[in-house]
């Protein structure tokens, strides 16, 4: 089973995956698909707010802030990464659950990410949002680092999330049923 989206212009056919026996998900991906996260670049920079700083959860959101940063002409954007590394010193971590990931995992910053950030205004961009856990979670730590959340986007909307107003994005994407239709609010 699959599911044909358009987005940014171009269109992908994304497969349908079990969350559980009763919600599936089709699984978008931008890994890979140098095309597909240029055009979505192009697409969130256009509608993105004024900022000072990119930052995402890592992982499937790097490429996306990687050029969106590029296209800009921006030198840095920030990752809140799924495990402290051996370089990062007094760092700053908080917990989160998604969708697509099946247990808890955390997210970390460290002091020099904390200052760059802090007094700036920082644009949160994820590939995805669904339930916005990891969105809350990367939220928490800017905050904690005294930066200032000028908005909260990602290429597709999922789900329920399309309905929230307090997020850009691109595209909506349904959830589906077992058997690959789309799921009814």
């Amino acid at each position: 089973m699959h599911y044909d989206i358009q987005v940014a212009g171009l269109t992908r056919r994304l497969p349908l995956c079990a969350v559980n026996e009763e919600l599936y998900i089709a699984a978008f991906v931008i890994f890979g698909d140098v095309e597909l996260t240029i055009a979505c670049a192009k697409g969130l920079n256009a509608i993105a707010p004024a900022h000072d700083v990119l930052i995402t959860a890592e992982s499937k959101g790097i490429p996306l802030v990687y050029e969106m940063a590029r296209q800009n002409r921006e030198n840095r954007y920030l990752i809140a990464r799924k495990a402290p590394k051996l370089y990062m010193r007094n760092v700053f971590s908080t917990e989160v659950t998604s969708i697509t990931t099946v247990n808890r995992q955390m997210l970390f910053i460290d002091q020099n990410d904390a200052d760059f950030m802090r007094g700036r205004r920082v644009l949160i961009v994820d590939d995805v949002i669904s339930t916005g856990e990891s969105l809350k979670a990367v939220e928490k730590l800017v905050s904690e680092a005294g930066g200032t959340v000028v908005g909260k986007m990602a290429i597709l909307a999922e789900g329920p999330a399309k309905d929230r107003e307090d997020i850009l994005f691109l595209q909506t994407l349904p959830l589906f049923n077992p058997d690959g239709s789309i799921k009814e609010a």
